[in-house]
C-alpha cells in the first residue's frame, strides 16, 4: 500500500500572507454605493426571516426574488445578457452581505450566481439568450448541481450520472442525492460523462436542466442540522432528454469549459466565509461589552479575527478582479489554498465566537451555536477541506489538475 503524503498545511494566516504577496492587496472599501440597496432589503426582508430559515426550514424565496429585482445577481453575466459589468468581485460582495446575517441564504446567493457564471462561460449562445437575463435578473431561481461533476473529475467519487448522444440532444439517467436552490420551476447546471466515451475532463457534457420537463423529479431528502431552507432535494434523471439547445459544452469540449468556470465557482464561495467571519468577530466585541475581563484569556481575540479577515478578503477581491480580466488565468492553485485558508478560519472564527459567548451561545436565540453549524457546513461543502488539501497536494506534486 502505498505511503499517503499529507500535503504541509500552515496556520490559515500564513497562507494567505503568502498569496498577499503573489497578488498584492487591493484597497477594500467598507462602504461600497452599489451596495446598499441589498443592505436595505437584507435589514428589511431577510433579518426578520433568519430563525425561521434555520429552526423550521424556511426557504426565503421572496428574499431571493427581491434580491435579483434590484442587481444582487447581476455581476455574474455579461451586459447584453443583462448584467451589470461589476463581474465576480461584486457577486462576492453581495454573498458577504447575506452571510454576515444568515449563510443559508448566502448560500442560495452562490447557487443562484453560480449557475449564472455557467450560463456566462458557455459557447451556446442560445442557452444565454434563453435563460441567462431570466436568472441572473432573479426571475427564474437556479442551482448548481456539479458537486458530484467536480469531484469525480478531482478521483474523489465516482459519477452518479451518465448521457447517452442521440439525435438533437443526449438521454440523462441517474440520481443526484443533493442538490440546492431548487423547486418545480427552478433551473440547473450538471455534468455526466457520455457512455462510449472515457471520463477524462473533456468526454463530459454540460447541460442545464428544467426541473419541469419529462423524465425528470425532484424527491425530498433528508433534513440537515444547518442550512435546511436551503431546498436541498434530490434530483432523479429517467431518460430525460436534454436538447442541443440547453448543452452547456459538448462532449470533446469541456476541458476547456471547466477552465473557465471552476476557478471562479471556488473562489465566489469565499464570499460566504468572508460574511460569516465578519459576523463572528462582531459577535466576539459584543460579548466583550460584559465579559473582556475573562475572555481576554481566550486564544483568538476580536482582533485577531478581523486582521486575517482582512488578509483574506484582499485575496479574494485581488484574484477576483484577475479572474474577471482573464477566466483562464492559472490561478488555480492560489484559488485553492484561499479557499482553504477561508473555511480554516471560519472554522477558528465561529469557535472562538461561541466560547466568547459562553453559555449564552447554546441557547436556541443565540446567533453563536447556528454560527457554528455554518462554520461546518463552509468546511465541508464542496470542495471540503479535506478535498482542498487532496487537489493541492496534487498539484504540488505536479500531478495536475483537472
Amino acid at each position: 500500500m502505498p505511503a499517503i503524503i499529507r500535503p504541509s498545511i500552515s496556520h490559515p494566516s500564513s497562507r494567505l500572507d503568502g498569496t498577499l504577496a503573489l497578488h498584492g492587496g487591493g484597497s477594500v472599501a467598507d462602504s461600497l454605493p452599489e451596495l446598499a440597496p441589498m443592505r436595505r432589503l437584507i435589514a428589511e426582508k431577510l433579518v426578520p426571516k433568519v430563525l425561521d430559515i434555520d429552526l423550521h426550514a424556511e426557504y426565503p424565496q421572496e428574499f431571493m426574488q427581491a434580491l435579483g429585482d434590484i442587481g444582487g445577481y447581476r455581476g455574474a453575466a455579461a451586459t447584453e445578457f443583462g448584467g451589470n459589468g461589476l463581474g465576480l468581485k461584486h457577486i462576492i460582495q453581495v454573498m458577504e452581505e447575506v452571510s454576515k446575517e444568515c449563510l443559508s441564504s448566502g448560500f442560495l446567493v452562490w447557487c443562484q450566481t453560480a449557475c449564472s457564471r455557467y450560463i456566462q462561460m458557455s459557447d451556446n449562445q442560445e442557452v444565454k439568450q434563453k435563460l441567462l437575463p431570466a436568472i441572473a435578473s432573479g426571475r427564474i431561481l437556479a442551482g448548481t448541481g456539479l458537486s458530484n461533476t467536480v469531484k469525480s473529475c478531482d478521483t474523489i467519487e465516482e459519477f452518479r450520472l451518465s448521457a447517452r448522444r442521440v439525435g438533437g440532444g443526449y438521454i440523462i439517467n441517474g440520481v443526484l442525492p443533493w442538490v440546492s436552490n431548487l423547486g418545480p420551476d427552478h433551473f440547473f447546471a450538471t455534468g455526466c460523462p457520455v457512455e462510449g466515451a472515457g471520463k477524462d475532463t473533456n468526454d463530459l457534457v454540460f447541460v442545464m436542466v428544467d426541473c419541469r420537463q419529462p423524465g425528470f423529479k425532484l424527491v425530498d431528502c433528508a433534513h440537515f442540522v444547518a442550512l435546511d431552507g436551503t431546498r436541498t432535494l434530490a434530483c432523479h434523471f429517467k431518460d430525460a432528454f436534454i436538447p442541443d439547445a440547453m448543452v452547456l459544452s459538448h462532449a470533446g469540449r469541456t476541458a476547456d469549459y471547466v477552465r473557465r468556470i471552476k476557478p471562479g465557482m471556488i473562489l465566489a464561495q469565499m464570499g460566504m466565509g468572508l460574511g460569516l467571519i465578519e459576523a463572528c468577530a462582531g459577535m466576539m466585541r459584543q460579548a466583550n461589552r460584559t465579559h473582556a475581563h475573562v475572555n481576554q484569556y481566550l486564544d483568538d481575540q476580536a482582533g485577531d479575527i478581523e486582521e486575517a479577515l482582512q488578509k483574506a478578503r484582499s485575496v479574494t477581491y485581488a484574484l477576483a478582479d484577475e479572474l474577471n480580466r482573464d477566466p483562464k488565468a492559472d490561478l488555480i492553485l492560489d484559488i485553492l489554498k484561499l479557499r482553504l485558508a477561508g473555511g480554516e478560519l471560519a472554522l477558528r472564527a465561529a469557535n472562538a465566537a461561541m466560547l466568547h459567548q459562553g453559555a449564552k451561545g447554546y441557547l436556541m436565540r443565540n446567533p453563536a451555536q447556528r454560527r457554528l453549524r455554518e462554520a461546518y457546513f463552509i468546511a465541508i461543502v464542496t470542495p471540503a477541506i479535506k478535498h482542498l488539501r487532496h487537489e493541492i497536494a496534487r498539484l504540488e506534486q505536479g500531478c495536475g489538475c483537472n
